[in-house]
């Protein structure tokens, strides 16, 4: 994993391993994407000082009239649409449809960013939608 260690919570039940969100405050079924989405949102919030108050996990989206939900969501103070984060486990390379499918999500969300992450691999590109446009950027933005 390319991302900071963070002190998790981890629990077998019955043959099924779980992880402790504290953003949704459950247990959830630990799979590989979990992994990867738990040590973003602590990377954004514990390295990158994203209000953890401004941040959603597995939120819903409709897109032409398909309830599709993305990993991480994350709004300015203002309540405005600041990143939309799609996580992949960290077997799954990242790669244009990865970035299409974030961007679907995005075209309801509206978002000036997406990061895309399969833990080992991270992405952040920035939209423009005045001129229709977007583009990489090194790292990520600063939230202020």
């Amino acid at each position: 994993m390319n991302l900071p260690k963070y002190e998790h919570q981890i629990n077998n039940k019955e043959g099924k391993l779980f992880i402790y969100d504290f953003y949704r405050k459950k247990m959830v079924v630990l799979t590989p994407e979990e992994w990867v989405r738990q040590h973003f949102v602590h990377f954004l919030v514990n390295e990158l000082n994203y209000p953890k108050s401004l941040i959603k996990i597995e939120s819903g989206i409709a897109y032409n009239q398909l309830q599709k939900r993305s990993d991480i969501k994350v709004y300015d103070r203002a309540g405005n649409p600041f990143a939309i984060v799609e996580c992949k486990a960290s077997t799954i390379a990242i790669n244009k449809e990865t970035f299409d499918q974030a961007a679907t999500y995005n075209k309801t969300f509206q978002a000036p960013y997406i990061m895309v992450t399969n833990g080992m691999q991270h992405f952040c590109s920035e939209i423009n939608f005045e001129e229709n446009t977007s583009k990489f950027i090194d790292g990520f933005p600063n939230f202020e």
